[in-house]
């Protein structure tokens, strides 16, 4: 799907932070000077125009509507309510202090009165009677315009012709840690030895590509009895009221309650994020299973993996190659494997006992041995959209932007999107990526920084 506001646009709006220590990481590990968790705050406050929670750590009056959502399913309720039976505490803000994850609740959502509220919402419609802003639909950008070692424009295509947009000043990337890396090889900016393979011509040796990171999930679904399904509101009826109002059943982002735990004791932060919702999801929702679910997910919020992409060609319009790396770290294994049993051992808590029945994947519920979850962890693993790290910013020998997001070796080239993000952070990637771009909007102007705020806890 291509839409203007990217993946804001499609994704199930979960409103989440990260971690602080997803930021401290990028600073202190990483080599990113201002993107510790006391800079990056200011940003998420500004960006924030959240209908319930307000400061210290929340703002009220920025372009991204948050709210919580205006329906919740009694399954998602009563996972929640098994969750804290099963010892996790409840909480009403997964972003409070950037330190207090770890519990189980219902998720605030980037909705305004029931709506999906996206990037382009909040950022580009209120914009786009500027003198100074074109948008260009159904172009496809092929290569960065380089005049020796600066970039002066971006090349694109749109319904057949080439065209090149000028740059006055800078170029900036904003294509996600796909389509940003992707641009930047056919520019002849990555690791030297491939782009000399594919016939492209070296203009900085850059390790583009690598350090992709990604959330995996695995699907774990049971067959309800005595309650409904979301897909039973798939109604004229419910659709007339969500239009109207807002509200009812298809006002649910299906994935509506989760948590945060750690996998093993020691860890500094939690590692897994289970995901709730009251129908059948699996195989990235691909296939459409028979008969009223419910499917809880382990998403692996803290890898030890690293996968990379590369071209399959030096032809713009070939899609890359991408390989996550799912598992390579057996690390991640035994933290899926913990992520797994512990949704086994909640689901057969008393709130939702009486609710979840026979179990559908893996068939063997919480009797499956650990070889049994293996194997269902092997073949049903799918990825949560979250790809990042790809241009990663920092120093280290990983740093394809510096911590201003300008491109190592080009002048007037700046990456603003996931892919610069040096570890992947603890939740959901959109907030964080709308962080990104609200300090990247700063130093692109050159601006002050907002100043770095520690509020008292």
């Amino acid at each position: 799907m291509k839409a203007v506001g990217g993946c804001s646009a499609m994704n199930a709006m979960i409103y989440m932070r990260g971690n602080r220590a997803d930021y401290g990481g990028w600073r202190d590990e990483h080599g990113a000077a201002g993107w510790g968790y006391a800079d990056v705050l200011p940003y998420f406050i500004r960006a924030e125009g959240n209908t319930r929670l307000g400061g210290p750590y929340h703002g009220r009056t920025g372009p991204l509507h948050v709210e919580h959502r205006r329906y919740t399913h009694e399954l998602s309720r009563a996972w929640v309510e098994a969750a804290v039976a099963w010892g996790l505490k409840p909480t009403g803000d997964f972003n409070f202090n950037g330190a207090a994850q770890e519990g189980a609740g219902l998720y605030q959502v980037s909705c305004k009165r029931g709506r999906r509220w996206s990037a382009a919402d909040g950022y580009l419609t209120p914009a786009l009677g500027r003198p100074n802003l074109v948008v260009r639909a159904g172009a496809q950008a092929t290569r960065i315009v380089l005049a020796g070692a600066r970039a002066t424009g971006v090349e694109y295509r749109q319904r057949g012709t080439d065209d090149i947009a000028h740059a006055g000043a800078e170029v900036v990337l904003a294509g996600g840690a796909v389509n940003s890396p992707q641009l930047l090889m056919l520019s002849g900016v990555g690791p030297a030895a491939h782009l000399r393979e594919l016939g492209i011509g070296v203009v900085a040796d850059l390790p583009v590509g690598e350090n992709l990171q990604d959330h995996p999930a695995v699907p774990l679904l049971w067959h309800t009895r005595g309650t409904t399904d979301l897909a039973d509101f798939a109604t004229p009826g419910r659709l007339a009221q969500w239009r109207l109002f807002g509200r009812g059943p298809l006002a649910s982002n299906v994935a509506e309650a989760g948590a945060f735990f750690a996998s093993r004791d020691g860890l500094p932060a939690p590692d897994i994020q289970p995901h709730v919702a009251p129908t059948g999801f699996l195989d990235n929702g691909l296939r459409e299973p028979a008969g009223r679910m419910v499917t809880t997910g382990p998403v692996l919020v803290h890898v030890a993996s690293r996968g990379r992409l590369r071209l399959a060609s030096a032809d713009p319009l070939w899609r890359p190659q991408i390989d996550p790396g799912y598992f390579s770290d057996p690390a991640d294994l035994d933290a899926m494997l913990a992520g797994c049993r512990a949704l086994l051992e909640i689901a057969d808590q008393a709130p939702m006992r009486g609710l979840a029945g026979r179990p559908f994947l893996p068939a063997g519920g919480r009797n499956s041995t650990d070889e049994q979850l293996l194997g269902h962890i092997r073949d049903w693993t799918q990825t949560f959209f979250h790809p990042v790290g790809t241009c990663a910013m920092g120093t280290g020998e990983t740093a394809v932007v510096d911590p201003q997001l300008r491109v190592y070796g080009i002048e007037g080239l700046r990456v603003a999107d996931a892919s610069v993000m040096p570890a992947i952070p603890r939740g959901n990637t959109n907030a964080p990526t709308i962080m990104i771009a609200e300090k990247a909007a700063d130093l692109i102007r050159g601006v002050s920084s907002l100043t770095a705020k520690e509020p008292a806890p």
